[in-house]
């Protein structure tokens, strides 16, 4: 019997490897933003999720975590560099979104997506020598391994300045943020989403020559084509547009009943096509399928484009409602223009991202448009914007099968969560009502949005499943290649918006000696040190008044709201550090201490708001919460969801599963770290960490088999 076991478990060796023989990552690294341990954990239970692919399959066949800490503040562009570093936010000097160098000019920030990952020489300032933590892409390329990274935060081939300072320095170079295929993150190519509401009246006619062309393009209209000029004209990549709509019906019914609607440029016309990527020729986009239809600028020297949907369309054209998405485009620069024209040529242009401007009325044009529409618009983006995300991620594997690491980002469900976690009866459902709380919600709503948070799940499940499909499984079920799934956080919802600005003012701080920069629920206050900021006014002594001053001020700052407290004085702020201070004012590193939480470009006073509580969301005008009176600090926000807390609160924990062919471990491994994850990288490619990596390898790997057999040889 044990020859037989022996046998056949060697047998089983020799088909995974011949299965496996085909060239494909070693290690693929999946980000899903903003996705929670208990949401995936429900969703699987419930079938929301199938336990036979995604992450259900890797949980299945691999280990997952019960909690992922993630880093201080649970913020993204913080959190995934303490992903790809191994280090805490306040060692690899990134710990927001957005936040302010300190050898920049008092009024200038930068993004933390955008910023030297490991500080610089602030004082020169100059690139620094010894940074205080690096991307562990560096050390795996340094030992001979091949890095990929698909709009991984972080990798994205820019040289870093200083923001503010005319002839800026470089503080970090392209070549330290750059691997042997980089896809940069896509940006906005300077035209918003816009909404246009129409009638018959705004449709006359079509010219023969948008009649030919249709012909010539195989479309035909079986009611007399209408044509309507939306008014969109604008400028991107040097080059003009104005968009045109021509109104077509499909249906050989012998009624007028317009379904679709045929988006050109006026200089163009209607091409016939066949497209060949980035290309897509006109928008052709049938209401009743409730898709948008992808629309390429022709002659964008940028490579942009942008996208249609059509949320309402009367069969008469009494009425029609228009989204036209924002125009966005990959940043390339010359280290990673290979990989971005790759990626044009093979799966087109940027996608329209998911655009909280258009649910929350901040475009232009969509005032008009009921609730309903604009979130169907949402979830349109949703999907186009992950099934695009996740073809680059496909293109970048299998352009790279012997790459020994693949970074992938996904951007579900982070900004569903944002939009639509509405699950605190403190949560106003109808933003410009503040009675819409407590018995006043809407419930149909909360079901509507339930359900929408479901959808993203299911869409960065998918992707997973996509991914997995594609370096494929053995016998068992095991991805053949080590597939790490992670957040870079998780997810909680708030009630109320907080106006840091206006509070810092009623408490008399002056402005150009104290300014606030807020990234969700963290601020990072910093004093205009004279020495230290290009412009600074403070003296040293007058920052350790100012200093101690911000931090008394905003350890006060309480809500005594009764809706929102049940009576109980809530603290406002729940965490407070102060960046530490030697023992005398004329030591050369006064004012650029660092400590646990504070790193050299974080705030003089680095806080964290109390959980439902977010510097986001302010409506402007302020809508005045239920129970208040006139306050000019607390108001009703515009949206649900939050991240950037105490990242040790259990619904701020990252997900963490992982399955593959050195991944032997099954099952629960307890709780881990986010720092923990690029140290186990590493040792899953036979590479030391770097000295600054700060998390522990985690132990993947179980005994053999034979070891556990209740015999001796």
């Amino acid at each position: 019997m044990l020859a037989t076991f022996l046998l056949t478990l060697g047998t089983h060796s020799v088909v995974a490897r011949s299965i496996s023989s085909t060239p494909r990552p070693k290690v693929i690294l999946i980000s899903l933003d903003g996705a929670t341990p208990d949401f995936v954990e429900q969703y699987l239970a419930e079938g929301i999720l199938s336990r036979k692919q995604g992450l259900g399959l890797i949980k299945s066949n691999g280990v997952y975590a019960e909690r992922n800490i993630t880093c201080s503040a649970s913020l993204t562009a913080a959190c995934h560099v303490a992903i790809a570093t191994g280090s805490t936010a306040a060692r690899n000097d990134i710990n927001a979104n957005t936040f302010h160098l300190v050898a920049s000019p008092f009024n200038s920030n930068i993004s933390g997506f955008a910023a030297p990952i490991g500080g610089y020489s602030p004082l020169e300032p100059a690139e620094s020598a010894q940074p205080t933590a690096q991307p562990l892409w560096l050390g795996l390329e340094q030992n001979g391994k091949k890095v990929v990274a698909a709009t991984f935060p972080g990798a994205d081939g820019v040289d870093v300045k200083v923001p503010g300072l005319p002839n800026s320095p470089v503080i970090q170079s392209a070549s330290k943020r750059t691997v042997s295929y980089t896809v940069p993150f896509g940006v906005f190519a300077g035209v918003g989403a816009k909404g246009f509401s129409l009638t018959a009246s705004d449709f006359s006619k079509a010219p023969p020559q948008t009649v030919n062309e249709l012909k010539a393009a195989g479309k035909i209209s079986y009611s007399p084509v209408q044509q309507a000029s939306l008014g969109d004209r604008f400028t991107v990549g040097g080059v003009s547009y104005d968009i045109q709509v021509a109104a077509t019906d499909t249906t050989d019914d012998r009624q007028i009943n317009y379904d679709t609607l045929v988006f050109f440029d006026s200089q163009i016309g209607i091409s016939p096509g066949p497209f060949s990527l980035p290309a897509t020729g006109p928008a052709y986009v049938k209401a009743s399928e409730k898709k948008s239809s992808l629309f390429y600028l022709e002659g964008s020297n940028n490579k942009a484009g942008t996208a249609f949907y059509v949320s309402n369309l009367a069969p008469d054209l009494s009425s029609v409602r228009i989204a036209r998405y924002s125009v966005n485009a990959i940043p390339a620069t010359l280290p990673v223009q290979a990989s971005v024209d790759d990626i044009n040529n093979n799966v087109g242009f940027w996608a329209p991202q998911p655009d909280f401007r258009i649910t929350e009325r901040l475009s232009p044009g969509f005032s008009a448009f009921p609730d309903t529409e604009l979130e169907a618009i949402y979830q349109d983006q949703v999907q186009i914007f992950v099934d695009y995300q996740t073809r680059v991620a496909i293109r970048a594997i299998t352009k790279n099968p012997d790459a020994d690491l693949v970074l992938v980002y996904i951007e579900q469900p982070d900004g569903s969560e944002h939009q639509f976690l509405l699950t605190d009866y403190r949560q106003a459902t109808d933003p410009t009502n503040p009675n819409t709380i407590g018995t006043g919600q809407e419930q149909a709503k909360i079901v509507r949005y339930r359900r929408y948070i479901q959808n993203a799940y299911r869409a960065a499940d998918n992707a997973v499943g996509r991914i997995v499909n594609v370096v494929g499984t053995n016998r068992q079920g095991r991805p053949n290649s080590n597939i790490i799934v992670v957040s870079d956080h998780g997810f909680s919802t708030f009630h109320t918006a907080v106006n840091l600005e206006n509070f810092l003012k009623s408490k008399g701080f002056d402005s150009t000696k104290v300014r606030a920069v807020t990234s969700g629920p963290a601020a990072n206050i910093y004093i205009n040190l004279q020495g230290r900021e290009p412009n600074g006014t403070v003296s040293r002594a007058e920052y350790v008044t100012l200093q101690q001053q911000i931090v008394t001020a905003i350890k006060e700052l309480t809500d005594t709201n009764f809706y929102y407290t049940l009576g109980r004085p809530q603290a406002v702020f729940d965490k407070i550090y102060t960046r530490p201070l030697p023992g005398v004012e004329s030591d050369p590193s006064f004012g650029l201490g660092s400590s646990k939480f504070v790193g050299q470009d974080a705030g003089d006073v680095f806080a964290i708001l109390s959980d439902g509580y977010n510097f986001d969301g302010r409506q402007n005008p302020a809508v005045t919460r239920l129970g208040d009176k006139e306050n000019s600090i607390f108001s009703v926000p515009n949206f649900y969801g939050a991240h950037g807390y105490d990242p040790t609160l259990p619904k701020l924990s990252a997900i963490f599963y992982a399955a593959g062919p050195d991944i032997t471990r099954r099952g629960n491994i307890g709780t881990i770290r986010n720092i923990d994850i690029a140290p186990t990288i590493n040792n899953l490619l036979g590479v030391s960490s770097a000295a600054t990596v700060e998390g522990k390898a985690l132990n993947l790997s179980s005994p053999p088999y034979y070891r556990l057999l209740p015999f001796s040889f």
